[in-house]
């Protein structure tokens, strides 16, 4: 198969996307692209590049940060062993202090002018921020700002600057061979990713990027790399499909393929790291390994953000991880790992912009995780056993059908437990479809979701961070509730059986202000056996509802 690629446009939140269409090609690989690879293969092994690992983002926009202590904590747990920290807060240095867990902290963006102008300022800050530290804290890197030349043009011509200071003063501690600086780019200097083997970084930052390579290469530091397939997708106007974002198998029709080289690519984020490897030898660099220091999968998202969810988010990251940990690079570099930082340990809710750019986080503040995820170099996947702090509820403005619908599917085959909306419990009024259905998918959610059960109710629900209880009333997942997740309940919906010789009917509609004794909602409409009988509810449970 061949992509012949097209131009691609700027992403939001200044990543790059890549487009194209699909043709039938055979053909075999120009011999000197293995002589190129073979050259960079002998050149990586002066690079510390051995063993794959994942580490974690932490960001500090958050309204309920745990303290230092409780972080350290949750990512000891959970045996991370590699974190990002946006600056050098002296609290997580101290908390990560003899846990050996390697430490990248940061220069902030606020910083970097200041660094760029003066030589006694880079030492002042590799003083304060890391010979203080070291060796009770990993400190292994340092990244100068985050994506400097696409959110900060201004500061591009001194950014290598910056770099070369803080690198002479790591020398002067004694500390370069520990500590190496790089800083960390957009995929947005790449205007064209696809194919791979053509991309090349914005010919406007030639000069700076020269500056840059020339500078990774003398201290033998690594590119460090965002790559986000979520925007990749989401800005691509449907050209991917949607499993090549989430490392999902792709069907025989749908292979990507770089018609210069034949490398298949199996996932965006590979045909990204191997797009900036490829940009690197355009500027005749080679031998720069790629380190991703953000990449993951927003799991909430507004209206107009549809691929952002928790099926989304945790398939992401968790083929992510298995990904990263097989130890492999992209076609173009097949033996050199893709070390990778997931963006990030917990959602930003101070961030600006839409309801995606907060919700990114992989824990609660309580440190259990937003879904099941595997951390570290085990094979185990974490669940989150108590579901705090995550809710499912009915979508305002739901059609009313609908949400009756899945009200009598959650209460009934879902085994939800719906005692407290019935006549005189604490969550029966407000007496409406909207709060009643809220509270039964809710609660299906949260007992069912560890064996497979979503949100979703025939696209009436929706998941939220926002606690729905009020008053006496405690949704499951709510920090003053007691309910806890990943058990199958008793059955409260129909309890009776329909056998060949009945009449009876089955009440499954909507009350007026009736439950009957096991939770089901009483109403006029109702159905005879053979309707029932006859009801697809197979159909409705796998297709519809989980």
């Amino acid at each position: 198969m061949l992509l012949i690629s097209k131009s691609a446009g700027s992403a939001t939140g200044g990543r790059s996307i890549a487009e194209g269409l699909i043709w039938n090609f055979r053909g075999r690989m120009k011999p000197g692209k293995w002589q190129v690879t073979a050259f960079l293969l002998v050149t990586f092994m002066l690079y510390d590049v051995s063993g794959a690992f994942i580490g974690i983002n932490i960001g500090t926009d958050v309204s309920n940060l745990p303290s230092a202590a409780d972080v350290a904590a949750i990512i000891k747990a959970h045996q991370v062993t590699h974190v990002r920290l946006y600056d050098a807060d002296q609290n997580m240095l101290n908390a990560l202090a003899g846990s050996g867990i390697q430490v990248m902290v940061g220069v902030t963006n606020e910083e970097v002018l200041g660094i760029g102008e003066s030589p006694s300022v880079a030492a002042a800050w590799v003083n304060k921020n890391v010979a203080a530290y070291v060796p009770q804290t990993n400190i292994t890197a340092i990244a100068v700002g985050s994506e400097v030349l696409t959110s900060i043009p201004n500061a591009a011509p001194i950014l290598v600057r910056a770099m070369n200071y803080l690198h002479n003063a790591l020398v002067s501690s004694n500390l370069n061979f520990q500590v190496k600086v790089s800083s960390p780019q957009s995929m947005d200097i790449i205007p064209r990713p696809f194919p791979p083997s053509t991309a090349t970084f914005n010919s406007s930052w030639n000069s700076t990027m020269y500056q840059f390579l020339q500078f990774l290469k003398n201290t033998r530091s690594f590119y460090m790399l965002n790559a986000y397939p979520y925007y990749g997708y989401t800005k691509g106007n449907g050209i991917f499909p949607i499993d090549y974002a989430l490392f999902r198998p792709l069907s025989p029709a749908n292979q990507i393929v770089d018609p210069n080289t034949l490398f298949h690519y199996t996932s965006m984020f590979d045909s990204m790291v191997d797009a900036t490897y490829y940009s690197m030898d355009a500027l005749n660099f080679s031998g720069i390994p790629i380190l991703v220091t953000e990449s993951g999968w927003p799991w909430l998202g507004g209206t107009n953000e549809p691929d952002a969810t928790l099926e989304n988010a945790e398939t992401y990251n968790n083929n992510l991880i298995r990904r990263v940990l097989n130890d492999s690079g992209p076609p173009s570099q097949p033996t050199i790992p893709i070390n990778t930082y997931i963006y990030e340990m917990f959602n930003e809710d101070k961030r600006s912009g839409p309801t995606s750019e907060k919700n990114w986080g992989v824990f609660f503040a309580n440190g259990t995780t937003v879904y099941p995820l595997n951390l570290g170099s085990s094979s185990q996947v974490t669940g989150n056993s108590s579901g705090v702090g995550v809710f499912c509820v009915a979508k305002q403005k739901s059609d009313s059908g609908a949400l009756q619908a899945g009200l009598n599917w959650a209460c009934g085959q879902g085994q939800a437990n719906c005692t407290a909306i019935q006549v005189g419990q604490p969550c029966y009024g407000p007496n409406t479809l909207q709060n009643h259905a809220s509270y039964a998918y809710n609660d299906y959610f949260h007992k069912m979701q560890s064996i497979g059960g979503t949100c979703d109710f025939g696209g009436t629900a929706t998941v939220t961070n926002v606690d729905p209880s009020y008053g006496s009333c405690i949704f499951a997942g709510s920090s003053s509730s007691n309910t806890s997740g990943g058990t199958t309940p008793s059955a409260f919906g129909p309890t009776s059986t329909i056998d060949s010789g009945s009449t009876s009917t089955l009440e499954l509609d909507y009350p007026i202000n009736q439950m009957d004794e096991n939770g089901i909602h009483l109403h006029a409409v109702s159905y005879n056996k053979e309707e029932f009988a006859s009801a697809d509810m197979d159909d409705w449970k796998v297709g519809l509802f989980i």
